[in-house]
């Protein structure tokens, strides 16, 4: 395929096949001119991980993850959150767990994730709440073998940092939540039930049990269609 053949292709990403999409994007590299004409919020719309196979998604990721390093709309900070909801949504466990199976996307998928955090608290609804909320999630790389994170919700806003270890966390936790990252992600999509996690084990909760049963609702984050 020439070089215009693809730019146009990557300009109108719903006129490729998922197979064709993900082919021409392995011949690419993050230099190719023709990355210009690719806008990553327009693929992504145009992905239903109910057609795809096991690995597709992860493949599909990990591609726009290379290419991001040559900049422009190549990153999946381009996606908008109601269409990352309905990609993790619509993904099946195994194709959740492929994904974060991958060392590299776990640590991507989890940093966007809490870095929009911010952008979704409900100032109106957090403005009289002070928390500090430590997460661990498990089968991390960090100490332990816990992913963490730390959300210090404040004078209505989010703020948000990545603690590799228990010395790198601030302020004693009003809460500290603890469960695997795909519950995570289905959890926040609204394709997983708080209560019948925490119920059955996947999701642990150290702390003010009355104030993390009620958090979510500070947020307005995007559900699955």
């Amino acid at each position: 395929m020439a070089n215009n053949d693809r730019a146009e292709a990557l300009a109108n990403p719903a006129s490729l096949r998922t197979k064709q999409l993900l082919d021409l994007l392995d011949t690419l590299g993050p230099e190719s001119p023709e990355l210009a004409a690719l806008d990553t919020e327009a693929v992504a719309a145009n992905i239903d991980p109910n057609t795809l196979g096991k690995g597709d998604l992860t493949r599909l990721l990990l591609a726009i993850d290379r290419l991001s390093s040559g900049g422009g709309n190549v990153d999946v900070t381009q996606v908008q959150p109601a269409t990352f909801a309905r990609l993790i949504g619509r993904a099946s466990k195994g194709q959740l767990a492929d994904v974060l199976g991958k060392p590299r996307l776990r640590t991507v998928i989890l940093d966007e994730i809490f870095r929009r955090m911010g952008e979704h608290l409900r100032a109106d609804r957090a403005a009289d709440t002070r928390a500090v909320v430590h997460w661990r999630f498990t089968g991390g790389s960090g100490e332990g073998g816990y992913d963490r994170y730390e959300t210090v919700i404040e004078n209505g806003s989010c703020a948000v940092r990545k603690c590799p270890n228990t010395q790198g966390r601030g302020a004693t936790p009003r809460v500290s939540i603890t469960l695997a990252p795909a519950d995570f992600l289905q959890l926040i999509t609204g394709k997983a039930s708080a209560p019948l996690l925490f119920v059955t084990g996947k999701l642990k909760v150290k702390g003010d049990l009355a104030f993390a049963a009620g958090m979510m609702g500070l947020f307005d984050l995007p559900k699955a269609d």
